[in-house]
């Protein structure tokens, strides 16, 4: 009878000491991540921008946020603008994370890449803009997207042959695959290899496999949102993910030190507040944050912030080349003059371009109000952030009329008023611009040749 009760006090003792040990390591976790993560934002949080934040440095650098719409801007405008020359894009926009964009004529840098690019980039010569989305929006968009892109390797017999003819066409294709973009090069395999698995137990239900009329929750043909959400890729690549982009935590992070930073916060989830700061600060910082909601106010707005500004920079950049054709060789015709202005085939260039994404918004309202609230409390961050986000466009878009009224001086004369306008108007007052810039070079280039 002693024996026994010796043992049973034993075990006792022995499942008590394991709890404390549990306790106490996970304490000692807890406390580990919170100094790891305040080192870190510490360590990030940027200086003050002394000089005006909304002047444009000699490199742009557009952080795009997945389905923000950002591709549009890219195409529209950011592209438009900069097509005088090749080299005025950074190599490899949109690719691959791995590359040193540095390049002495490199200009403007689009990419899914998140803020710790900058650690490859001259600073103090860089001015970042981006867009936010409504996080609820952008989950359904990004779940929408990855399902889109994923079925189109249904014609396949099987995953086996799905994968590898998408792996022979990427290796002859000269372009950039979505394959090979952060963050479609985790979630278009995720979801494809999820679609065939369905399919094929849907063949072998027979008549048994049904259908449902919830777009949102077909769980015989594709993953339900709610699966979606709550899947470890999810977690890890978009519940907070424009707060982790912008604050340079993604799991495609440049520096090695912002992975443990980033599971660190995942895991304890009180931390986060110490990321949206770092966060909020660097958006502060930024020449324009735009808003998906807000297109047409965000488009006039960047055409006042930062197409006005690019003109202005690309004119100085056109007027040293001239200098340099004209001490170089004095024998060219007034024609090839013409067409070697960068200001002219930048003019030449420009088409409108239009992206439209096709949403579910009627099958989005059927989504159960459970499932809505389950998605804001995994993105609480982002909620917080595009709140914030909210705040610094209404206060850019106050301004702005302010700007439009500044002296009348010859860079004051390149932003004009577009603050009251549609957003087609503006732009197509840019463009009308460009065209003005042209012809005032080509008139300048003239007078210097019958000087000379």
């Amino acid at each position: 009878m002693m024996d026994h009760t010796l043992k049973l006090a034993l075990l006792l003792f022995i499942v008590v000491a394991c709890a404390i040990k549990r306790a106490s390591s996970s304490e000692n976790d807890f406390e580990h991540c919170e100094t790891t993560v305040k080192q870190w934002a510490s360590a990030s949080l940027d200086p003050d921008v002394e000089e005006d934040k909304q002047i444009l440095r000699d490199l742009l650098f557009f952080l795009h946020v997945p389905r923000t719409g950002g591709r549009t801007y890219y195409q529209c405008f950011l592209k438009k603008l900069y097509s005088s020359s090749s080299s005025l894009e950074c190599p490899r926009s949109y690719d691959k994370l791995r590359f040193n964009p540095r390049k002495t004529d490199c200009r403007l840098l689009s990419t899914h890449d998140d803020y710790s690019i900058m650690s490859k980039l001259p600073k103090d010569k860089t001015s970042a803009m981006t867009i936010l989305r409504n996080p609820l929006d952008r989950i359904f968009s990004t779940y929408e997207f990855s399902i889109e892109v994923a079925a189109r390797f249904l014609i396949h017999p099987n995953i086996t042959s799905a994968t590898r003819m998408s792996a022979r066409i990427r290796a002859k294709r000269a372009g950039v695959s979505t394959l090979d973009i952060w963050p479609w090069k985790y979630l278009v395999p995720w979801m494809r290899e999820d679609l065939f698995a369905r399919r094929e137990a849907r063949k072998l239900k027979g008549s048994a496999s049904t259908l449902s009329n919830q777009s949102y929750s077909m769980k015989d043909t594709v993953m339900p949102l709610l699966e979606y959400i709550h899947n470890p890729i999810a977690q890890d690549i978009i519940h907070n993910g424009a707060t982790f982009q912008i604050a340079g935590l993604t799991n495609n992070s440049n520096l090695e030190s912002s992975h443990k930073v980033r599971d660190c916060v995942v895991k304890y989830q009180s931390l986060g507040e110490h990321v949206l700061v770092v966060a909020k600060k660097r958006l502060d910082n930024m020449l324009f944050v735009g808003l998906t909601e807000k297109h047409k106010e965000s488009a006039t707005l960047f055409s006042n912030v930062v197409g006005a500004q690019v003109i202005t920079q690309l004119m100085k950049l056109d007027s040293t080349a001239e200098q340099t054709i004209h001490s170089d060789s004095d024998s060219e015709s007034d024609t090839s003059l013409h067409q070697n202005s960068s200001s002219y085939r930048m003019v030449k260039k420009i088409s409108p371009v239009t992206t439209v994404e096709v949403t579910n918004e009627n099958a989005r309202l059927h989504v159960p109000k459970l499932v809505l609230e389950e998605i804001m409390s995994l993105n609480i961050l982002d909620m917080e952030l595009y709140k914030y986000a909210q705040g610094i466009f209404a206060k850019q878009h106050r301004h702005m009329p302010l700007k439009s009224a500044a002296p009348d001086t010859k860079e004051n004369r390149l932003i004009s008023p577009l603050g009251a306008l549609h957003w087609k108007v503006a732009f197509l007052s840019s463009i009308s611009l460009l065209v003005f810039v042209s012809l005032v070079v080509i008139a300048r280039r003239k007078k210097l040749k019958i000087k000379v």
